[in-house]
Order: structure tokens, then C-alpha cells, then sequence
């Protein structure tokens, strides 16, 4: 028995490895792309405007008339839509293949203090489940550990590689904290309500988080003393490096954000952050961007309202806070390629359709720190962007044309495109 599992499992890992697409070759000649509508990324649009790329930079963007024709290469995308790609936050794609299969889960760490733990040497760069954003304008993507109370650093990447090392946009950029929680499920059986405040567990886990901070401050680097953990955190203290602090109920976000800042910690952004709408003075006042759960879902208590998640992003961007859109949750790596869609939702419920844009490019950018070459149309940075037929957010005119990796024209066909051209066959005949 043990033969046949393993087996299966050879043959699942090995239609893993071999349906990836071939990473796109280095721009060879300059492109245009003229006559299009031009989503900046910033919350502008240019009504038929070009853009020129060489070298996988983007060398001028503006309005059509004021750009002179000097390339290789045009693509005419009259009527047609330019954004920049767009950036997936706090997922895991890349680190998980087949949950059934254990050798291809790379998340489930062993431990507690896990700061020396680091996403970017497990991301599978050849996963079919990458390959399957790539098609809505995801190209990247930020990867991030699950495990632990202190669970490693993320990385970011783009999503057309041969290997991580290939993959890696910005390395280490982030150490992860997940908070402790101030209740457990309550046991019915014994009575209990189904939500019991544990005080004592929650400060003890706090008390071992605080521990282990101060501890790892006193660290110093010597050829006979040697401790990873330790040495992975000088980067976060140093202010290198910014946490994030994974927390959804409002103590939680309380408590971690003032406890961290105790510690001198200064650049902390909050993922989740389900009850951020209850503190929004305190969140600005300490100008902490939120990684803002995904729309696609209930409430957390029967007495919200059941659209609250539709409106979180509208409450948060009318306090002045710098969000974006957190991809987990539920089938989460599946569902990152859903990202657009999500901002659509929140489009829909109070956002400008520009802002939305600008939630999951140039904002995201920022958020990650990435802005410098990504997240927006402009001279100079690198030419991350896709051509969409009709609106991005929305699912029924998100069809891309043509997208780019730092210059490199991608093939959009996958596994899935390839199933529906199949049997869109099938069911065509008479």
C-alpha cells in the first residue's frame, strides 16, 4: 500500500513539474502600446494614451500625441486598457501544491519563534497555480510564512521564473507576528459560551513574546556564539526590515501595535485588521497601513453588519489609511487569482474604481516597499503591466491581450484556458 501511495505521489509531483510554462525570454525590441486608456495606478487615467518600453523599463507614457513612434514594435490597443500588474499581499502561491500531498506543502513549520524562517527558498517558481494569476494580472506577489507566533520573514516576487532566486523583487522585506488571541472556542458540551475570554493564556503568551524580543535584542554576532533566530531579527530592530502584525479583533490590534512600539518598532503594518473600523483615530494617528481582509466573506459576529466586509476598504481609505487587500483566507492560494475581483467588490460598495485600481498596485507597492519600480505607469520604473479588453476588476471583462514581467511578453495560456478552449470545442458542435 505503501508502494501505490508513493507512487501517486510521483505522478501527481511529476505533472506538477512539467506543465509550468517556459519563463519569457529578456525584451529583445522596443514596444509601443498606443491608442489605449491608460490606468496610472495612482488614481489617474490618460485617455488614449501610449506607452514605450525598452530594456523592461517603461521609457515615456503620456498621451498619444505627444509620443513619437521610435519603436520596434507597436501594439495598437485602441479601446482597449493598460494597468499595472497587479499585487497580491500576504499569500502563500508558490508554497503549497496539492494538500493531499505532503512533500509538496512547504508551511507547516515545527515551533514557536520561527524569525529565521524565510518564504522565499520554499516558493515553487514553477507552480501551475502561479501560472493561473498570471491571466487576471497578477504578476506579483508577496510570500508570506503562516506558522509560529514569530513565523519568519516574506518576500516578493514576480510570477514568471525559473526559480526563486530568478523570482526574488525585494528579499527578506518583512518579519511576520501573529498576536495572540484573547479567547478560545468554548466547549458546548461542558456548557461553555461559545466564546471564552482566557486572560491568563492570553498574558502568558504575551509575557513569552515580550521574553523573547528583549532576549533576541541583546544579541551579538560572534564566531563561538551562533544563534539564527536571534541574528534573523536584527533587521526588524534595526528598522531594516518592517513587521507585520497579523491581528483581527480590536484588542488584538491594540495590543500588538502599542506592545510593538515598546519594543521601538516603528514601520508595522496590520493584516486583517477585521475590527480596524472601531479604532481608525488610533490607526492613523500611528499612520499604520492595513492589509485589509478580502471582501468574499461573512462577518465575524452575528450583530455586524452583513455587508461590513464590502464597505471595510471605503471606511479605512476615508480615514486617510493606506490599505490594500489581503488574499487569505479560505482556498486561499486558488482563490489569490480572485484579487481584481475582490477590489471590484469594494468598488461596488463605495471605492472609485480608480482607487480600487490604486488599492492593488500603487498602494500595494508602497505597503511592501516596492514602489520604487513597481505598482504604477511611470518613466523609469520597470514594465510590469498588462493590456485588458474591457475593465480589470470586473470578471466578465477582465481578458487579457498582452502582459509584461520587467519587459518580457508572457504567454497567458494555462492549464485552465487550455480546459475551457476544450470543451468550449465540445460544446460547440452540432
Amino acid at each position: 500500500m505503501k508502494k501505490i501511495i508513493y507512487l501517486i505521489s510521483l505522478f501527481c509531483l511529476n505533472i506538477v513539474a512539467t506543465a509550468q510554462q517556459t519563463p519569457a525570454p529578456s525584451q529583445s525590441e522596443s514596444i509601443l502600446i498606443q491608442g489605449a486608456t491608460l490606468h496610472i495606478g495612482d488614481g489617474t487615467i490618460i485617455e488614449n494614451g501610449s506607452l514605450g518600453i525598452e530594456a523592461g523599463r517603461i521609457v515615456e507614457v503620456g498621451p498619444s500625441s505627444d509620443i513619437k513612434n521610435n519603436y520596434a514594435r507597436t501594439i495598437n490597443a485602441k479601446d482597449q486598457h493598460v494597468y499595472p500588474g497587479f499585487i497580491a499581499a500576504n499569500s502563500t502561491v508558490g508554497m503549497v501544491e496539492i494538500d493531499a500531498i505532503r512533500p509538496t506543502n512547504d508551511l507547516n513549520e515545527i515551533g514557536t519563534f520561527l524569525p529565521n524562517i524565510r518564504t522565499l527558498i520554499a516558493y515553487n517558481a514553477e507552480s501551475k497555480v502561479v501560472e493561473s494569476l498570471r491571466p487576471n494580472g497578477i504578476l506579483t506577489a508577496q510570500i508570506i510564512p503562516t506558522r509560529g507566533r514569530i513565523a519568519g520573514s516574506s518576500t516578493v516576487v514576480q510570477l514568471d521564473a525559473w526559480n526563486w532566486e530568478d523570482a526574488a523583487v525585494k528579499t527578506d522585506e518583512g518579519m511576520h507576528i501573529y498576536w495572540p488571541r484573547s479567547y478560545r472556542r468554548g466547549n458546548s458540551a461542558k456548557g461553555e459560551d461559545p466564546l471564552v475570554y482566557d486572560q491568563k493564556n492570553y498574558d502568558k503568551q504575551i509575557l513569552e513574546l515580550d521574553a523573547y524580543l528583549k532576549e533576541a535584542k541583546t544579541f551579538t554576532a560572534s564566531a563561538e556564539k551562533k544563534h539564527l533566530p536571534h541574528a534573523a531579527l536584527q533587521a526588524m530592530f534595526s528598522g531594516n526590515q518592517q513587521v507585520y502584525l497579523h491581528a483581527k479583533e480590536k484588542r488584538q490590534i491594540l495590543d500588538g501595535i502599542v506592545f510593538l512600539q515598546k519594543h521601538g518598532l516603528k514601520k508595522i503594518v496590520l493584516v486583517g485588521g477585521d475590527d480596524a473600523h472601531l479604532i481608525l483615530p488610533f490607526l492613523k494617528k500611528n499612520d499604520i497601513p492595513v492589509i485589509v481582509s478580502r471582501p468574499h466573506r461573512l462577518p465575524n459576529t452575528a450583530d455586524e453588519d452583513v455587508k461590513l466586509p464590502y464597505k471595510m476598504a471605503k471606511i479605512l481609505m476615508d480615514a486617510g489609511l493606506t490599505i490594500t487587500i489581503d488574499v487569505s483566507g479560505r482556498m486561499e492560494r486558488m482563490n489569490t487569482r480572485n484579487l481584481p475581483f475582490y477590489a471590484g467588490t469594494f468598488a461596488a460598495y463605495g471605492v472609485d474604481k480608480e482607487k480600487a485600481v490604486q488599492m492593488i498596485t500603487l498602494d500595494a507597492a508602497k505597503i511592501l516597499g516596492i514602489d520604487d519600480r513597481l505598482g504604477s505607469l511611470e518613466k523609469g520604473k520597470e514594465a510590469t503591466l498588462f493590456i485588458a479588453v474591457g475593465d480589470a476588476l470586473d470578471m466578465r471583462t477582465n481578458q487579457l491581450s498582452h502582459a509584461f514581467i520587467q519587459g518580457r511578453a508572457l504567454l497567458l495560456e494555462t492549464h485552465q484556458t487550455e480546459l475551457w478552449k476544450r470543451y468550449m470545442e465540445k460544446f460547440s458542435r452540432k
